[in-house]
């Protein structure tokens, strides 16, 4: 391993700790903070209800660590980035295993967090280290690369990308989003397939007032008519709505509960699931107002999620990725159980 992985390594392990530190040590205060009214209708969430968790896909190798998955909404593949390696699994439907899609350190990525497919048949996946790259999925060639600008410490964590292709990316230390535009993508596949992220949203005022290398910003996702987003601070366990059309960003109203530790999030509709890694949870969302308040519908947690960082929605299964961060990854030490797994959760 060159001097540099191994700077890089040491990197990501640093950023997933700080990430886990951070959400722990500000859990008692955003359990405080967090906006609980009075719901539109009365009737109470199912808190902690049972759900069945089971083994979907097994991914091959004993370091996978995954941490994003996306699904193909034309063929149903799916796709699930390793946090440690960099490598993209592909699992086919009716397939038990998964197969490598993009081996270890494909064009010098070390990592796999965010994953996304859009419907141009691009691959996204975010490298925490440094940005995201785009990939054509008939050819698995290198579309083009957009890279994080500036000295600043960043950690590029989830992205979301809207009807007409846009995506927007979060980094979870400058409380920022990127954008990048299909015209953007265009114009770097013929200019060298490089080019650098544009800000497009600073939430750091609408957060408030935060260490300087406090953990924010994790999950996003897109509303399907292209009207908003929604992206969790996972360490104040709230939710902020960003307005595509006028650009307002408000802190959304939940009712029953919080958003503490969320990680991945998935938008359906009115329905949202929200992936809360460190406490083994899953919470479905009942999204009003356009998006301006939710209600806590159910809530479900379950040590056989293994400290799931993310989940999908595709024909009608809801998919998890199971990290097993805390087993000898980047969040402690111990013995992971082999193969890593995407489970399929039912009940939630």
């Amino acid at each position: 391993m060159s001097r540099t992985n191994r700077r890089r390594r040491h990197v990501l392990g640093a950023a997933a700790l700080a990430l886990t530190a951070a959400s722990v040590s500000v859990a008692v205060a955003a359990t405080a903070q967090a906006d609980v009214g009075r719901a539109p209708h009365p009737a109470a969430a199912q808190q902690d209800a049972r759900a069945r968790v089971s083994a979907a896909y097994d991914l091959p190798g004993d370091r996978v660590y995954p941490e994003g998955i996306a699904a193909d909404p034309v063929s149903g593949d799916l796709y699930v980035g390793s946090y440690t390696t960099g490598a993209v699994y592909k699992a086919t439907p009716g397939h038990r295993t998964a197969k490598v899609f993009l081996p270890a350190g494909t064009d010098g990525r070390t990592t796999a967090n965010g994953l996304k497919v859009d419907r141009a048949g691009h691959l996204w996946v975010t490298d925490s280290t440094a940005g995201v790259a785009v990939y054509d999925l008939r050819s698995r060639a290198l579309v083009a690369r957009f890279d994080v600008t500036g000295s600043a410490k960043s950690f590029v964590n989830d992205l979301a990308i809207t009807p007409e292709g846009t995506a927007y990316l979060t980094d979870s230390y400058r409380a920022v989003l990127y954008r990048v535009t299909p015209q953007q993508l265009a114009r770097a596949a013929t200019h060298g397939r490089r080019a650098g992220l544009t800000t497009a949203y600073d939430l750091t005022g609408v957060l408030g007032p935060r260490p300087a290398d406090a953990v924010t910003l994790n999950g996003i996702t897109a509303d399907r008519s292209g009207r908003y987003l929604l992206t969790v601070d996972m360490t104040a366990g709230t939710l902020y709505r960003v307005d595509l059309r006028s650009g307002a960003v408000r802190r959304v109203a939940l009712h029953g509960g919080n958003v503490l530790h969320g990680d991945g999030l998935e938008l359906r509709g009115n329905t949202l699931w929200v992936v809360h890694n460190t406490t083994n949870t899953i919470s479905r969302w009942h999204v009003f107002d356009d998006g301006a308040s939710a209600r806590l519908e159910r809530k479900v947690t379950d040590k056989a999620l293994q400290i799931p960082t993310t989940l999908v929605r595709s024909h009608g299964h809801t998919l998890v990725v199971r990290s097993q961060f805390d087993k000898g990854g980047p969040m402690g030490k111990g013995t992971p159980q082999i193969p890593f797994t995407v489970a399929m959760v039912s009940g939630i």
